[in-house]
């Protein structure tokens, strides 16, 4: 999509609530999910509904509805919270209109969530090239892995509405911000919400900011509040950690974790889903140990016939297009093997 970009977000919320720009966020909210049944029964009068939703905006009278929570385990676990479907038409309306038009040219290039042509593979493929520089100037470097503390429970909603003010100057804008935001608490954004993901990464692009204009790191690199810094040695490390920790507490309102630690570079980053050496990528233990026990699963279903084939298919195929990005050549050969005698599946 091309963005008519602008210096600051000044009465543009009328301009963008079109018919048309609403028929586009449902087909984005709707990408993948078109056989669910709020989405046949939304589409079952399509124009009405996104007439109403456009109406009810417009007048000011708009409302969410509640939320549907339930709780996962993978990678750990986390309680989301899913809206109805039309509010979730309005959430990709907003980030489309109003946020990735004007924020993704803030961030920094060392940012890689929720940032189009970018993503997780990228990211261990460039923290891997730092790496390798970082080791021609450093063979003892040291490396800093952080993240923050229950994260998005604890983003505080007053802070992020002062930096969205400091860049949106259309107050019908920031109106209806404070509507996606108001839940009843001024502490934390909803895991689930297509916004919170976004509002995230703004929230977090001050520390990015702090990180490599003033403490002026040269190696650094983010995913959503994971983040790694490669670093000369341990004093220098002991100090940086602190320096970010101050800077959280006291211009954010967050605390790092307490697994956040520093340890020579020989260990590798353990960083997206991979553990990265500068010569080779590995699959993370957790990750393969929760493959095996799908795999356990499946064979036990398949032997009593209630294996749902598609859903496994699903599975697996998420697994190889993760697994191909490591250098996992033999433990794949073995997996397929795996597969191939103990899950009997159509073609």
């Amino acid at each position: 999509m091309d963005y008519i970009m602008c210096k600051s977000i000044k009465k543009c919320f009328y301009k963008k609530l079109t018919f048309k720009n609403l028929l586009a966020a449902h087909y984005r909210a709707c990408k993948g999910k078109g056989l669910r049944k709020e989405v046949i029964l939304f589409e079952m009068d399509l124009e009405t509904n996104l007439i109403r939703i456009l109406n009810e905006i417009k007048s000011g009278n708009y409302k969410f509805g509640k939320y549907r929570e339930f709780i996962i385990y993978e990678p750990k676990e986390r309680l989301i919270k899913s809206l109805p479907y039309k509010d979730r038409i309005v959430h990709q309306w907003y980030v489309e209109e109003f946020i990735k038009p004007y924020y993704h040219k803030r961030f920094i290039s060392d940012s890689y969530a929720c940032i189009e042509n970018k993503g997780n593979h990228k990211a261990v493929l460039n923290m891997q090239r730092k790496m390798k520089k970082k080791f021609k100037e450093n063979k003892d470097y040291y490396v800093l892995k952080c993240d923050i503390k229950k994260y998005f429970y604890n983003i505080d909603k007053g802070i992020l509405l002062n930096l969205l003010s400091n860049k949106i100057k259309d107050k019908k804008v920031i109106e209806f911000t404070k509507i996606i935001l108001d839940d009843g608490s001024n502490i934390g954004i909803p895991i689930g919400n297509y916004t919170s993901q976004y509002f995230a990464n703004i929230y977090l692009n001050e520390l990015d900011q702090y990180i490599k204009n003033v403490l002026r790191i040269k190696y650094y690199e983010r995913f959503m509040d994971d983040f790694i810094l490669l670093l000369n040695d341990k004093n220098e490390a002991t100090k940086i950690l602190e320096k970010i920790r101050h800077f959280l507490i006291e211009q954010l309102h967050l605390e790092l974790n307490s697994k956040c630690k520093y340890y020579h570079n020989k260990f590798g980053v353990n960083f997206s889903g991979y553990v990265i050496y500068k010569d080779f990528i590995l699959l993370r233990k957790r990750f393969k140990n929760n493959f095996r026990k799908n795999i356990r699963l499946w064979i036990k279903l398949n032997r009593i016939n209630h294996l749902d084939e598609n859903r496994m298919k699903m599975s697996y195929n998420s697994f190889c297009a993760h697994a191909m990005h490591a250098n996992s050549f033999n433990y794949m050969k073995n997996i397929n093997n795996v597969m191939n005698k103990k899950v009997k599946v159509s073609d």
